[in-house]
């Protein structure tokens, strides 16, 4: 039996002090000492003891009896189609983090994708039809007029996570898409670069629009003005879809740097740079974003920006939590931090 079956096995049950002791290969002691914050454990090997248990799912017994006496919810998450693509795998990620932490709280999740048509026709999601939860989570881009048809028919809290639409006004938590792609920018003006393209369908989504605005800010700060070709469509704007053969088109004044609107973005460039004879980073360096890529897309480490999804899932189940109980809670927009990766796609000019 490999690790990750052990794991997975491991999971299935409640988790002990002995299950985590046995896969870090210390005693019980040890790792209860790790997790009460005792003395007498390295730091070294306390992070990674933590790190385990939260994989695992632990609880100790005071919050096990904790979450015993909490009530506990019905929670849908909603997510178009689009985004489980076949290598588009970063929203599935999201959900497992949303769904860790809900379990955690002692709830549970349903999940349903909504088909783009679905979507433009106003269709409502069977979890909303069939009145089968008690909170909704809204994961990804949906459009206003989808939006306020849910809102007004769903009789349930929502939460958004990782996009917004303030005429709509509900709550939601974002990754700091704008502060992110002002960095890489910043980052590579630093590294010798003035002729910098952005790729992204601007408008398409929250996100890529946010990431847009903090690459401008950059280049306006450094008073650098491009061509309008400098901004490269990477993907459809009825379906949402990423097109290389369609989209992906380099521009005749050939930049020395694409910051990309997120790292799925960045390996299809990367493999459209490569196949016009452009070595990366040799010739061309190339920044994406999420910190998130399908194994095998891309030879190439791309530098990027983080995005922190557990402290977003975490941040949505508090909110709807808090919200489905008519608690008091901070409303609004909550901006979650990320940081900068710095990898192999970026050289020096």
């Amino acid at each position: 039996m490999n690790e990750y079956e052990n794991i997975e096995g491991i999971m299935a049950k409640a988790v002990k002090l002995a299950d985590i002791a046995e896969q870090v290969g210390v005693s019980t002691v040890t790792v209860s000492k790790a997790l009460s914050g005792q003395k007498g454990v390295s730091e070294e090997m306390r992070e990674k003891i933590k790190n385990l248990a939260e994989e695992l799912g632990y609880r100790s017994p005071s919050e096990t009896k904790r979450q015993s006496a909490e009530k506990q919810y019905n929670i849908g998450v909603l997510i178009q189609e689009v985004y489980l693509d076949k290598y588009d795998s970063f929203y599935l990620m999201m959900y497992q983090e949303v769904n860790k932490r809900a379990v955690a709280r002692g709830c549970f999740t349903l999940l349903e994708s909504i088909p783009r048509d679905s979507v433009l026709e106003n269709q409502m999601p069977l979890l909303v039809q069939e009145k089968k939860v008690d909170g909704i989570i809204i994961l990804g881009d949906m459009t206003k007029s989808y939006m306020e048809h849910i809102e007004a028919e769903a009789g349930v809290p929502i939460v958004c996570m990782d996009f917004y639409n303030d005429t709509v006004g509900l709550d939601t938590v974002i990754s700091n898409s704008f502060y992110g792609t002002y960095a890489l920018t910043n980052y590579l003006f630093r590294m010798g670069h003035r002729k910098i393209a952005y790729v992204g369908t601007i408008g398409m989504t929250n996100s890529i629009t946010d990431r847009y605005l903090g690459y401008a800010k950059s280049m306006l700060e450094h008073g650098v003005s491009n061509p309008k070709d400098y901004v490269i469509d990477d993907r459809d704007r009825n379906t949402g879809r990423m097109d290389l053969e369609k989209y992906y088109q380099l521009p005749t004044d050939m930049p020395t740097a694409f910051v990309c609107n997120c790292d799925l973005a960045a390996s299809y460039l990367i493999r459209k740079l490569e196949s016009e004879g452009y070595r990366v980073p040799e010739d061309v360096s190339v920044v994406g974003f999420d910190n998130y890529l399908f194994p095998g897309l891309c030879d190439i480490g791309i530098t990027t920006y983080e995005v922190d999804i557990a402290e977003m899932a975490r941040r949505v189940i508090h909110k709807i939590v808090k919200k489905i109980a008519n608690e008091n809670y901070t409303a609004g927009v909550f901006i979650v931090d990320g940081h900068v990766v710095f990898k192999d796609s970026v050289a020096r000019i």
